[in-house]
């Protein structure tokens, strides 16, 4: 019976399993309470959520299908009989479901059959016979009876019926949810009372059960502080005889005091390692008391001290000392970083410990015979990272726990050890080498004193040159700040420069709207003078007029260039990566490029080799363009002879020369090949830059600003590919375009150039281009005079522009095809002319207008539903990123931008007014 006595764990779990009894018998009563609270909350929320639920579903029946019969009966479209039917079958079955649930509710039921007669009275008085009705056509029947609307009262009645039975079931559920809080405070209070119950009960328990504690633990306290006041005498232990927690206690204290005694031990070790390493001046000397005083720490009988020596490949672990060894060949004499355990030590900076070494060659040689090691331990030791030596010690018994921290407190102590000696060795070789260096000095010494009074003048120079240096000490202090001042003025001027830049992004988007508006009327009456449709015009005016268009469509083509190089300067440029089919290009290219050369009398040579890949992950707009600069470029100067574009894959010697982070990529090499002046070695990078050509004279003979190969190389740098020249004067010049495909690339991203200028740089404009809303129809209209005669013919466009040159250009060609034209010179007149007049077949919408632009007037007229169908084309100079977007979610039907082709204008009226036809 002693020895079963209850312990600290049985008394308290004793007293625990009391007060669980007690909490377990108190959740019973109240879990049984919150389980019935429970399903009670559940059965009433589903039961009245599905209630609410069914009477809102036969509301909506009724309402879909009153609005159904309603749209069936105005437009005769069998499509609004399908929510009509649905809603008729639906209802039936809400209301069944909805009856079973009112089950146990007689004035419920009675108010819910009073709904089902007054939906079956609509339904054959109302809804059936107008469907039928309307399906014979009888539309005076219709119209007498929505004249008297009988069925109206009964679609109110069954509302109101509804309404009332939902207001009746909300009524109810909040009488349920109060008796369920009357049940759940009486829960509470029950809580409350088994709580207090219960902690009295545990109380009692906890009283005994730490009464029977407390004089074992102060045993306990009483031999530790016995412990303590001895002076630190950590032999003593504490003695406990009860079979209990605290005896565990005890236990675990004198492991610790064992611990703490191991590491005062390991400590004690460490000290004399290192009063050991004292008064060693050299490395043998050092390995050898190394060895002497460790191994018996460590308990090992055999010991070897290798030192790292040499540098580069030729470094290696050399034997320095060895302990207890037998023979000349006791330990090998060198190992390579890496070789065996030892130098895979070196190489890898740990600890290598072998508690088996079958068939080892070492054996522990004493006078009475030999012992086969049964533990080997290879540390090595380093300094600052680098492993300067590595010790072996092999023993007939293994190496502790105790042995391993010992050496782990001793190795980056013993590395600096290692260091220290090495540097003092090499003190002691420079001190030798000095020493020889004395004794010639010596030989001289009669020399020396013939010079000293030349050495003191040396002196005094040293002197004035050290008071001369503290000189400049100060002047480079001073010199320091301002640096710093000059570092603060270059923020300052980097800050500006941003602003500059996007003082410049704004100027070049305000200049192109400001150009493309007059530049608009130039193209537009120059364009209808050259194609003399009244034949009023001579040969030698028409040719003016045509001078003067192509001079204006030069001018369009040199604002687009310099918007071009403004972007890729500012650091904005958006690329759109996709796959672009190479065998397009020649076919493509010849296309533009036949008639320039049939014009010229130049030959036009395309060549596609058969290794080129089919396909090119890059952006193939940037790339044609890139394509078209290079070709015009070698059109313009070329006067005879022939151009020649050649597509070939790329060499690989030239991508390892010119793009070597692209050596895992395709790359495809295209090459512009001309016969024409060339341009000289001192000018060839120059031409890359922007407004520079060969020289001035080449700028007025051939014409151009010098812009096209300075966009060419800035969208070579976009799309990762670079640009080779070759050229001879008189001769010709070969442009090659490489360019790798990039598959991993993003298919539209932002490419920044320049993060400080984008940064603060405003979105540039576009080139202009035209778009088309994606509803629009693809329509085959015939380009016959006759047909779009007819078609324009007698139309009614209406011109909202502020600009009078544009009006006038705009009417006068509009009046050419026999549109009539109304003109408003802003949105607000727009809308005046609008009120009078609703007929309009077209309205052409400028953007950029005072006082309402063109935008709030799109979606002003989306407003008004007499005029909301006709389609308006956008109009706009000012052609940014985002303006198409902005022009269709405000009410536009197309757009295009300025300066407009009269084509393409026409084009899109022809597309839309012929859909106004169509509908």
């Amino acid at each position: 019976m002693h020895n079963i006595r209850f312990n600290i764990r049985w008394k308290i779990l004793i007293g625990y399993f009391l007060i669980i009894c007690c909490l377990g018998a108190a959740i019973l009563v109240v879990s049984n309470r919150i389980s019935s609270l429970q399903t009670e909350i559940e059965t009433m929320t589903t039961r009245d959520i599905e209630i609410h639920n069914l009477i809102t579903n036969i509301r909506y029946n009724v309402v879909s299908m009153e609005s159904s019969q309603r749209g069936f009966v105005i437009t005769g479209n069998e499509i609004y009989l399908e929510p009509y039917n649905r809603g008729k079958a639906e209802w039936e079955a809400n209301y069944n479901t909805l009856f079973q649930y009112l089950a146990n509710d007689p004035s419920s039921r009675k108010n819910l059959e009073e709904v089902k007669i007054t939906i079956q009275n609509w339904i054959k008085k109302a809804g059936e016979p107008t469907i039928a009705m309307r399906k014979s056509n009888d539309t005076q029947g219709i119209i007498e009876y929505f004249n008297e609307d009988e069925g109206k009262n009964d679609i109110d009645a069954s509302r109101a019926q509804l309404e009332t039975m939902r207001q009746n079931e909300i009524t109810l559920t909040k009488n349920h949810i109060l008796q369920l809080k009357n049940r759940n405070d009486m829960l509470v209070v029950s809580l409350y009372l088994m709580l207090v119950i219960i902690s009295i009960i545990a109380f009692i328990i906890v009283t005994y059960v730490s009464g029977t504690i407390v004089k074992t633990i102060k045993d306990v306290v009483k031999t530790i502080t016995d412990i303590a006041s001895t002076g630190g005498d950590l032999s003593t232990r504490i003695k406990v005889n009860t079979r209990d927690e605290i005896k565990d206690l005890a236990d675990a204290t004198n492991s610790l005091l064992d611990n703490v005694n191991d590491q005062y031990w390991i400590q004690q070790k460490v000290a004399e390692i290192a009063t050991m390493n004292q008064g060693c001046n050299d490395m043998k000397t050092l390995a050898d008391s190394f060895l002497a005083k460790l191994a018996p720490m460590l308990g090992a009988a055999y010991g070897v001290f290798y030192i790292r020596e040499g540098i580069g490949e030729q470094q290696r672990l050399v034997k320095t000392a060895s302990y207890a060894a037998h023979g000349d060949n006791a330990g090998r004499e060198s190992f390579r970083l890496g070789e065996g355990l030892i130098g895979q030590a070196a190489v890898d900076k740990r600890t290598f410990l072998l508690n088996t070494a079958p068939e080892h060659p070492v054996s522990l040689t004493s006078g009475l015979g030999k012992i086969e090691p049964k533990s080997f331990l290879i540390v090595p030791f380093e300094f600052e990272g680098k492993v300067t030596a590595v010790v072996e010690f092999a023993s007939a018994e293994s190496f502790t726990s105790q042995h391993l921290k010992l050496l782990e407190q001793i190795e980056s102590h013993f590395g600096v050890a290692i260091n220290n000696i090495d540097g003092r060795m090499e003190v002691v070789r420079l001190l030798s080498e000095s020493q020889v260096l004395t004794e010639e000095l010596q030989t001289q010494t009669e020399e020396l004193q013939t010079q000293s009074e030349e050495l003191q003048m040396q002196q005094e120079e040293m002197r004035m040159t050290t008071e001369h240096l503290e000189e400049q000490n100060l002047f480079a202090e001073q010199k320091t700040k301002e640096l710093e001042k000059a570092k603060e003025e270059l923020e300052n001027y980097s800050e500006e420069l941003k602003r500059s830049s996007q003082y410049k992004s704004n100027f070049l988007a305000n200049m192109s709207h400001e150009l493309r508006t007059p530049l608009n009327s130039i193209l537009i009456l120059s364009q209808m003078l050259a194609e003399n449709e009244n034949k009023t015009l001579t040969e030698q005016e028409k040719g003016y007029a045509e001078v003067i268009n192509t001079s204006g469509n030069d001018l369009l083509a040199l604002i687009d260039d310099i918007l071009d190089l403004s972007k890729v300067e500012a650091g904005k440029v958006i690329l759109t990566m996709d796959e672009v089919n190479i065998s397009e290009i020649p076919q493509h290219m010849q296309l533009l490029f036949n008639p320039v050369a049939e014009n010229k009398n130049i030959a036009f040579h395309v060549r596609l080799n058969a290794d080129v890949p089919s396909l090119l992950y890059t952006d193939g707009q940037r790339l044609q363009q890139i394509l078209k600069n290079l070709l015009s470029n070698a059109f313009k100067f070329t006067e005879k002879g022939s151009v020649t574009l050649s597509i070939q894959k790329a060499d690989p010697h030239d991508v390892h020369k010119y793009m070597p982070a692209h050596l895992d990529n395709a790359v495809v090499a295209i090459s512009v090949t001309d016969t024409g002046i060339g341009i000289p070695i001192n000018k060839q990078q120059l031409i890359f830059e922007a407004f520079q050509q060969v020289d001035g004279e080449t700028n007025r003979q051939y014409g151009g600003t010098g812009l096209g190969l300075s966009i060419c190389n800035e969208f070579t740098k976009l799309l990762k590919g670079r640009i080779i020249l070759e050229s001879t004067p008189e001769k010709g010049s070969t442009f090659t375009l490489f360019v790798p495909s990039l598959p991993n690339m993003e298919k539209e991203q932002l490419v920044v150039l320049n993060q400080e200028v984008a940064a603060s740089a405003e979105p540039l404009t576009e080139a202009p281009i035209t778009v088309s809303a994606p509803d629009v129809i693809d329509y085959k209209v015939s380009d016959s005079a006759d047909f779009e005669g007819s078609l324009f013919k007698g139309k009614k466009v209406l011109l909202v522009e502020d600009d009078s040159r544009n009006v006038f250009a705009l009417v006068k060609a509009l009046e050419n095809k026999g549109i009539q034209v109304a003109v408003a010179n802003n949105g607000k007149q727009c809308m005046q002319i609008i009120e009078r007049q609703k007929d309009f077949d077209l309205v052409l919408m400028d953007i950029m207008m005072p006082i309402m632009d063109g935008y709030e007037t799109m979606k002003a007229i989306r407003q008004d539903s007499d005029i909301k169908q006709t389609p308006i084309i956008a109009l706009t100079a000012k052609a940014m990123k985002t303006d198409r977007e902005k022009c269709l979610e405000a009410g536009a039907s197309d757009y295009i931008s300025k300066p407009l082709n009269m084509d393409q204008l026409f084009s899109l009226m022809r597309v839309w007014l012929t859909k106004q036809v169509g509908n």
